[in-house]
């Protein structure tokens, strides 16, 4: 990529930072701000809270009633922060408040107790952050706000700092140089399986993903605040090495109905809230969603000679009862994608001489109960069930003549799926300490299969080698105290516990312990460590085959991957909406499972530290021990400024060193081994009102430029001759060339009085860079041929709010 284009995406970036804002005199449209203040530990309301609601030009007052409620009434529409203080309660500051005429905004403020800190705690959503470090609020507005986001809040996360995406095609995510299996999905504070669409996206021969897709099933429409953590987990979250991206419903408006419709290369989504009973407060969200490229399937139209298509239907029901609340959710989705082989003559790659048709669905569901007990203790009860099954069918494209070699019919199928009832218990002992106990309790099941015969596309499979089903259970009780000796210093320490009962190896007991030190006003330190484990992917436990000598082999007997992690932070707030944080993090993981196979006497170099899709140890088996080790070190910088006074501005950067070892005792580069990441995302608003609407025009920009991954070598001969991509070993030697991009989004708002409207264009990969995903043996081409990420795309979208 030229340094002309970089040169041109930064100029872009920082005019548009340095822009002034066009206000006019006369206010236009406006609504209502509305929420409850409670406390943070018990749910309970906080009667007579003072609330303060500021912009760009002035500063609204209101007081919260008997039950924690409050309102200020319609004001102008536009950004907006909020001030929440209770007396004995740390103070919040909620930014980045966007109101628009077509939907009430609705807050709900939790307040800590404790003596007021020198300065205010920066909080964005419905719950103060309690984990010291290594955490990322990310908020619905940003999620639409931010450029080529998809809506999801995952690909937003990949514009902080060590957190990088594996393919454009999908939010796969490396989080500090972890393989993107240690990432862990949770839905209401529960971990789920994973919750995307499309999970072949961007893998070698379109098999799935076992954590990432090309689109969440989720829809920004229906998300609250989700909580991304890259590392050091406080006692409640376990089961993840790598980072969690803890997602929440949010709730419909409780007095009045709304509606958003929206159209785009997206899809069509279709979203409704309301009150069931105002005089109680339940109320509902819906939202239904639909691919364009399904729609243009449809019409007998492929996209890219595919006919990709998805859909979901999402549910919230909030039933708040006399002393506590009743949620009621669920989510279902089904993808699919259908490539069809071309003929003889228009051949042009591998791909080209099959037919390959991938199915995958997803739902979950569940419920949420809340209540206090007394005035210091607050029960959380969750039920959470979650299955995703993946199915891929390939065949020749022509059945007469010479096939190809290898396994031209191959059938693919996996399950996965959790049901985990969670309990939790908080107490306030008093004011200054706080106490957390929970356990969750999982049902776990997976299941692989592969078929290799020469069945076509469509009929029954009968040449089965390998199919494996595991059920088992998965038992995590915790432990966290909090204690605030004084406004400077917070301690946190507690345990986590990890069985998995398909063997005996998968047991674990894991310290955790953090602490938060402020010695002078606006700069903070932090210090945790966690010892943390995860189970491993079922194809892992699942993976059959035969020794060279004949003898059958399972890895039933693997046990749970293990790491220690160490967070040395600073904080300095340089105000209420800026802020620089630099971290520091080491991981050493045992523990992991590596190969025990011997080539020629020498261990192969094979771990599941470099693992990527979910079929990649069912296509080539290895007998598996728990005698391989990793190691992850980087050191990290994140500047941030909220969206105050009408533009923004996140740069991160990362410097990072990701390697493992396997039974031979050599420390090789992983396959997630860039490096270096560099992330510079900013915008910029423009407000102009006139008597009758209000209109709003937004410009942000994002460039990143990250290390290349590594690839392994080819042996060219050998895959000529086998007919398909043949490695020279298992290690990653080769490194790919360091990766740009570029990313414009331009939307325009217009605010009427009883309705809003939002039309956005979102430019990924403006400059039309090339950057290498991988490398494979083409045997249409007869030659070692290199992949590509996406290029430039548009994305078009037109959003209604009434």
């Amino acid at each position: 990529m030229s340094f002309f284009y970089r040169f041109v995406c930064l100029c872009l970036l920082t005019s548009a930072a340095s822009a002034q804002v066009n206000y006019s005199a006369a206010p236009a449209s406006s609504q209502i701000i509305r929420g409850t203040v409670f406390d943070a530990d018990t749910d309970k309301p906080l009667p007579n809270a003072t609330l303060q609601l500021e912009d760009a030009l002035q500063v609204y007052g209101a007081t919260a009633d008997r039950n924690g409620a409050f309102s200020f009434g319609r004001v102008p529409v536009g950004r907006y922060q909020l001030v929440a203080r209770f007396l004995g309660y740390e103070t919040q500051v909620i930014t980045e408040i966007l109101l628009e005429s077509g939907k009430e905004q609705v807050i709900d403020v939790q307040l800590r107790a404790g003596a007021e800190t020198l300065v205010e705690t920066v909080v964005k959503g419905r719950r103060p952050d309690n984990v010291l470090g290594s955490v990322q609020t990310i908020t619905p507005e940003q999620v639409l706000r931010f450029p080529a986001t998809y809506l999801d809040p995952a690909r937003l996360a990949t514009a902080y700092a060590g957190v990088i995406n594996t393919n454009d095609q999908a939010n796969n995510l490396s989080v500090r140089g972890n393989a993107p299996s240690g990432l862990v999905w949770r839905l209401e504070g529960v971990e789920i399986v994973n919750p995307n669409h499309l999970s072949n996206a961007g893998t070698i021969g379109d098999r799935p993903l076992p954590s990432g897709g090309g689109v969440n099933l989720l829809s920004a429409q229906l998300l609250n605040s989700t909580r991304f953590l890259s590392g050091a987990f406080t006692p409640e979250y376990g089961n993840a090495l790598g980072g969690i991206m803890d997602m929440r419903f949010r709730e419909g408006n409780n007095q009045k109905h709304e509606y958003t419709a929206q159209v785009g290369v997206i899809g069509l989504d279709m979203a409704a809230e309301g009150p069931l009973n105002r005089r109680t407060g339940a109320s509902y969200l819906v939202n239904l969603r639909y691919s364009f490229t399904g729609l243009l399937g449809l019409m007998g139209v492929s996209f890219g000679g595919e006919d990709i298509r998805f859909g979901d239907l999402s549910v919230n029901l909030a039933l708040p009862t006399r002393r506590g609340k009743l949620t009621l959710f669920g989510v279902m989705g089904k993808s699919s994608n259908d490539f069809t082989a071309k003929a003889d003559s228009l051949r042009e790659e591998d791909k080209d001489r099959f037919s390959i048709r991938f199915d995958s669905w997803m739902s979950a569901g569940g419920l949420t109960y809340t209540q206090m007990l007394g005035g210091r203790w607050q029960w959380r009860l969750s039920a959470v069930a979650s299955a995703n099954k993946n199915d891929r069918d390939q065949s020749p494209g022509s059945l007469t003549g010479t096939l190809p070699v290898g396994n031209p019919f191959q059938y693919d199928r996996s399950t996965n799926a959790r049901a985990t009832l969670h309990n939790q218990f908080n107490y306030r002992l008093r004011d200054d300490r706080r106490l957390q106990l929970g356990l969750y309790l999982t049902r776990w099941y997976g299941s692989v299969g592969v078929w290799r015969d020469r069945a076509p596309l469509g009929f029954p499979r009968s040449g089965r080698v390998q199919e494996g089903i595991l059920w088992s259970w998965l038992v995590q009780p915790y432990a966290n105290y909090i204690w605030t000796p004084s406004e400077k210093l917070t301690l946190n320490v507690g345990v986590h516990g990890n069985l998995f009962t398909v063997n005996k190896k998968s047991v674990a007991l894991e310290p955790r312990a953090s602490v938060r030190w402020q010695p002078v006003e606006r700069h903070a330190f932090t210090l945790a460590y966690g010892l943390h484990s995860q189970t491993q992917q079922p194809v892992t436990y699942l993976t059959e085959a035969l020794r060279g000598s004949g003898e059958s082999f399972r890895n039933l007997g693997v046990g749970l991957t293990r790491s220690h992690h160490l967070v040395l932070g600073h904080t300095f707030q340089i105000d209420e909406s800026s802020s620089v944080r630099t971290e520091a993090y080491y991981q050493s993981l045992f523990n992991v499972p590596v190969s025990s196979r011997l080539v020629g006497g020498v261990p192969v170099g094979y771990s599941v530290l470099n693992l990527i899709d979910i079929n990649e140890l069912a296509e080539r088996p290895e007998p598996l021990v728990n005698k391989g080790k990793g190691r992850n070190a980087g050191l990290e910088l994140t500047y941030q400024k909220l969206l105050v006074k009408n533009y923004y501005l996140l740069v991160s950067g990362s410097l990072y060193d990701s390697r493992y070892q396997a039974l031979d005792g050599v420390w090789r580069d992983t396959r997630f081994n860039g490096r270096h990441a560099i992330n510079l995302t900013g915008g910029k608003e423009y407000v102009t009102q006139r008597n009758t609407y209000t209109r709003i025009w937004g410009f942000n920009g994002r460039v990143t430029q990250l290390g290349g991954f590594r690839d392994r070598p080819i042996k060219v001969e050998a895959s000529r001759q086998a007919g398909a991509t043949v490695y020279a070993g298992s290690d990653f030697s080769v490194q790919l060339p360091d990766y740009f991009r570029a990313d414009l989004r331009v939307y325009w708002k217009k605010n009427r009085a009883r309705y809003s409207r939002t039309l956005s264009l979102d430019l990924m990969n403006v400059t039309g860079a090339k950057n290498r995903a991988y490398s494979y043996y083409d045997a249409v081409q007869r030659k070692v041929v290199e992949k590509f990420q996406l290029g430039l795309l548009p994305i078009l979208n037109y959003r209604w709010e009434f």
